[in-house]
């Protein structure tokens, strides 16, 4: 019984000191701008700094392990999505478990993604894309936020799924990759909306498709890839929010309840529509079954196409 009150007791005092948020891509990416919006409501609701730790590199295996090995106390967290927590561990060796050494927090947003082109490339549609790839195996290159990333899945699963060939040129986050397509070193991608939406509106770049069931809000113009003939083809990235595991259950409770609260609030939800995602919220069991769920998917994905490690 004295446990149980000295756990309570501390949820209740936490934070006393300022909270390190780990992103494990570079600053301007989508999982930094999620991050980002997350931290600076969590900080005017806790009454302490949350602050943003970028941790780019390997796909964001090197930040999310940094998270893993961090003292389950509270005071370090991660923000991030499918890439690192699932797409990585299942491609590569990790010396993190995502089952095994987080404490999912909550779900805070998901955004789809987009399939754009430099304004350079002669194709208008996916099926323009499809046809200029097919006569130029392999000449096309795809910027990513890394190899393993959900970026890296997004245009293999394509490729795949419409038997053509590009060349992969993975970067150490989506915000570098995003200014090497915009300067025209590499000819397409598929980014979550936030990092690209801007450049799209200003023809910077072309927007072909988005990868999520149905249209965006953001992109109302824009077709699914479905639509635009690759029959089957989705990917709607989330971004979360996690402890190491063996974090204090209450410290985690408190956070998911402002992190639900903040999500769902007139403010965040319009923050978000204008990156072009949608609020999140949930238990963390309701989170940690997303978790399962696509990554039970993912491992299906990888058989059915041979996605395999580069």
């Amino acid at each position: 019984m004295l446990a149980v009150f000295a756990a309570v007791a501390a949820a209740q005092e936490y934070p006393v000191r300022p909270v390190r948020v780990v992103s494990p891509f570079a600053a301007g990416g989508p999982n930094d701008i999620v991050a980002r919006l997350i931290a600076q409501k969590l900080s005017e609701a806790l009454g302490q700094p949350f602050v943003i730790d970028n941790r780019p590199g390997a796909g964001g295996n090197l930040g999310t392990d940094l998270a893993a090995r961090a003292p389950a106390d509270g005071y370090t967290l991660l923000c991030a999505g499918p890439g690192s927590l699932i797409m990585n561990p299942l491609l590569y060796k990790v010396p993190y478990d995502t089952a095994r050494d987080f404490a999912p927090v909550s779900l805070v947003a998901t955004a789809p993604n987009v399939l754009v082109v430099h304004p350079s490339v002669p194709a208008k549609t996916v099926q323009e894309l499809i046809a200029l790839a097919r006569a130029q195996p392999g000449r096309l290159n795809y910027a990513s936020a890394g190899t393993g990333s959900s970026a890296h899945f997004a245009v293999a699963l394509f490729a795949a799924m419409a038997r053509v060939e590009f060349a992969h040129v993975p970067y150490k986050g989506t915000g570098p990759g995003v200014n090497d397509l915009i300067g025209g070193q590499v000819q397409l991608a598929i980014f979550s909306i936030p990092p690209v939406l801007n450049h799209v509106r200003n023809g910077k770049l072309r927007a072909l498709a988005v990868t999520s069931k149905t249209r965006s809000p953001e992109l109302p113009e824009v077709p699914t890839v479905e639509e635009a003939g690759v029959p089957g083809y989705e990917m709607n990235p989330w971004y979360g929010l996690l402890a190491p595991a063996g974090t204090p259950r209450a410290i985690v409770q408190r956070l998911n309840a402002e992190v639900s609260r903040i999500v769902r609030s007139p403010e965040m939800r319009e923050k978000l529509a204008a990156q072009g995602a949608e609020p999140g919220g949930g238990t963390p069991e309701e989170y940690a079954a997303v978790i399962r769920a696509d990554t039970a998917l993912w491992a299906r994905v990888i058989r059915e196409t041979g996605i395999k490690a580069e």
